[in-house]
């Protein structure tokens, strides 16, 4: 028996008292309190700002007006997917023509400004709704827009993105060989437009592309955030990790010429950094409650040690985006300077509003003060009290020759330009390298110098990441059942166990492989690849593996014909159409055509075809002996058959009916018990009634 505690008295668990005086000090539920409008008005930042002359001084009124409004809705399609023209002639023909009238109170019609495409995104691919995020999900007449909005995000046919969020991964100009890196990527909309990107020449030629994105971002749980937004687009070129951005370490990766394992650099890189987020406030209005100039002034450092490393990963005439959300030229244009500075002509701030023809914005600034959180005002270092030394810094000035440095190529979005959020951007080239960069050569020949200390990340231990070498015993069955061709590359292929029954198997690109195999263990890597095998033991099937739906387009074109079934429109939409998996819809069902092509299947997994002139589509089945059965999740289910132009009702949800239903059945409920509440008190008085009846008659 162990010792006593002596510090516990009373037989009182110390661990249990904790908690118990943790919940009794809690504080109150805010969620039960109502809703208090929050005013949105901050006399700092109308000061520092004004101070700034961010906006001609004719304009203050327009711009603060457009602060104070809700941020309009936007979105786009996803561009590389061959379904994108029909479901944007859909988009166009149904829900911006019949959903976009209101009804008034007094019954007459007030038509809703139309939504229109943004002029400067490519393919008229992104719109914006003159509709907060409010507006849409608290109106009953949009539920239908709503519920649209959300099924094709889940399925990956569109993104919702801030627009002005759209602009630095549109001028950061990706090209399928480029190798792309996004330092601060969570939550990851514009991670997913870099994929996009980097996919949109390929889907014709119906390749992958040699480059790869790498999404990368310093919290644990938000790199997850990024796992969940990539998982729509289903690319195996795609990497997330979780690293500081300040320290990113450096990677390896094979020189296809020689053959000799190198540091990398990147093509592509995107700083969007943290920042105080002052131009989010149309969609963030708590920020009014907190906004002050100190918030900037903190993040300086951070910023430009970010961009630094950014500068410091890239290759020669590659291109990094720096951005922010933020108006405060201390996070934006004093970043930029210093960083141009320090680079002494490594790097060239361009101009690259030409891939952005029909955006509204203003140069960047070239006069800016500081100031502190008591609103004092410094225009240069030689002002600022020596107590404030430690948070003014001379670097955050502009310096005297800030002419050369050409800052009025940034580009600065305000809201009221487009009626939009706010935004930064500044587009950098590296001519040469660093001051202090050292030449491949160099790196190899000289040893690694003492590391900084990393910072220690949280999170969980990801299980490993474990490519085939091409031999497996598994690989060779799968080879055989689905008849793939002999140029696929089996060691592409990756589980995430050692040992015992692989459960699920993934793919990934050679680049992304490459990157995994020799910078694995200096890297936290979170997630890659994408699911195109799943065990699926089963007797009547000589294979123990099925196809996956989310990794079909990687593999689909190396699957041979055996396993293919080619459908009628009718025909995929009778499957789709079936929601009970317990009764697949059985082969007598389905046309004649159909039949007669299945029968050349044998039972087991299989891909599902339909093609028409200006729609394909590809989709994972199940042959069964006597059945056919469509393998695809909910959201997948109601993008293919809204692309067919099909009955999706049975998926549309009005929440607002639902609740005024379930709200009527509580009302019976409650009148039902009032009503039997009633019904035995009558009782009781009868039975009182009658007990006074029978003791008078005794009497």
């Amino acid at each position: 028996m162990g010792k006593r505690n002596k510090n516990r008295k009373n037989n009182t668990n110390p661990f249990a008292q904790k908690k118990r005086d943790k919940k009794n000090n809690q504080k109150p539920d805010r969620r039960s309190e109502p809703y208090v409008e929050i005013l949105r008005e901050n006399a700092s930042f109308s000061k520092y700002y004004k101070q700034q002359k961010i906006v001609p001084e004719g304009e203050w009124e327009t711009f603060i007006k457009s602060l104070q409004s809700n941020l309009p809705t936007a979105f786009r399609v996803t561009g590389y997917r061959g379904e994108s023209e029909t479901l944007l002639d859909i988009i166009k023909s149904e829900y911006f023509t019949e959903y976009f009238k209101q009804v008034t109170e007094d019954g007459g019609e007030m038509t809703i400004q139309k939504p229109f495409p943004l002029p400067w995104y490519p393919g008229e691919l992104a719109w914006q709704l003159q509709l907060s995020r409010k507006d849409i999900r608290r109106s009953e007449i949009f539920y239908k827009l709503h519920n649209f909005l959300i099924a094709e995000t889940n399925a990956g046919g569109i993104s919702r993105q801030e627009t002005v969020s759209m602009i630095p991964p549109i001028v950061l100009d990706v090209k399928p060989h480029h190798r792309v890196l996004d330092m601060c990527a969570a939550p990851g909309s514009k991670t997913a437009q870099l994929i996009e990107a980097l996919h949109a020449e390929m889907e014709e030629k119906k390749e992958l592309p040699s480059g790869f994105v790498i999404a990368n971002d310093i919290d644990n749980s938000r790199c997850y955030m990024l796992v969940h937004q990539a998982k729509r687009l289903n690319s195996p070129c795609f990497l997330v990790t979780n690293e500081d951005s300040e320290r990113f370490p450096d990677l390896l990766c094979t020189n296809k010429e020689s053959g000799k394992v190198e540091n990398m650099q990147f093509d592509r890189i995107l700083c969007d950094v943290p920042c105080s987020g002052d131009a989010t406030l149309r969609k963030n209005p708590d920020i009014w409650t907190k906004w002050n100039p100190a918030h900037g002034t903190n993040l300086n450092g951070v910023q430009f040690r970010i961009a630094k490393r950014g500068a410091e990963l890239l290759t020669i005439g590659g291109r990094m985006v720096y951005s922010t959300c933020s108006f405060n030229p201390v996070e934006n244009e004093a970043v930029i300077v210093r960083l141009l500075k320090e680079s002494a002509g490594a790097l060239e701030l361009i101009d690259a509003s030409n891939l952005v023809p029909g955006l509204k914005f203003d140069p960047g600034m070239r006069e800016w003060e500081l100031a502190t959180k008591e609103m004092d005002f410094y225009r240069n270092f030689t002002e600022v009290p020596e107590k404030y030394h430690t948070i003014l810094r001379p670097q955050m000035f502009p310096p005297e020759d800030v002419e050369q440095f050409h800052l009025e190529r940034c580009m600065r979005i305000l809201p009221h330009h487009q009626d939009t959020g706010g935004f930064f951007v500044a587009v950098l080239v590296k001519t040469k390298p660093m001051p202090w960069e050292k030449t491949q050569t160099e790196a190899r020949e000289s040893p690694k110098g003492p590391q900084k200390k990393k910072r220690r990340l949280g999170g969980y231990k990801e299980e490993p990441f474990v490519f085939f070498h091409g031999d497996e015993d598994v690989f060779e069955s799968i080879k055989s059942f689905y008849t793939l061709r002999e140029d696929f590359n089996p060691t592409c292929l990756l589980t995430r166990c050692f040992t015992g029954k692989k459960k699920n198997i993934y793919f990934a690109s050679e680049a992304i492989r490459d990157v995994v195999q020799l910078s694995g263990d200096a890297l936290k890597i979170i997630n890659t690849g994408v699911k195109v095998f799943v065990r699926c033991d089963n007797k009547n099937m000589s294979c123990a593996f099925r196809l996956a739906q989310e990794g079909l387009p990687s593999v689909n074109e190396f699957v041979g014909n055996g396993r293919r079934v080619l459908l009628e429109r009718s025909d995929l939409v009778t499957l789709l159409q079936n929601i009970d998996p317990t009764k697949p819809p059985r082969l007598e069902e389905l046309s004649e055509a159909a039949r007669e092509r299945i029968a050349g299947v044998t039972p087991g997994s299989c891909i599902l075809e339909y093609r028409e002139e200006r729609l394909q589509l590809s989709l994972v089945g199940w042959r069964g002996t006597t059945s056919l059965r469509a393998y695809v999740d909910q959201s997948e289910t109601v993008h293919m058959l809204r692309l067919l132009r099909a009955d999706v009702s049975k998926y549309e949800v009005n929440k607002f009916r639902k609740a005024e239903e379930e709200a009527a059945k509580e009302l019976v409920v409650e009148e039902e018990d009032e009503k039997d509440g009633k019904d035995e008190k009558e009782e009781e008085k009868e039975e009182v009634v009658e007990k006074e009846a029978e003791e008078a008659k005794m009497d």
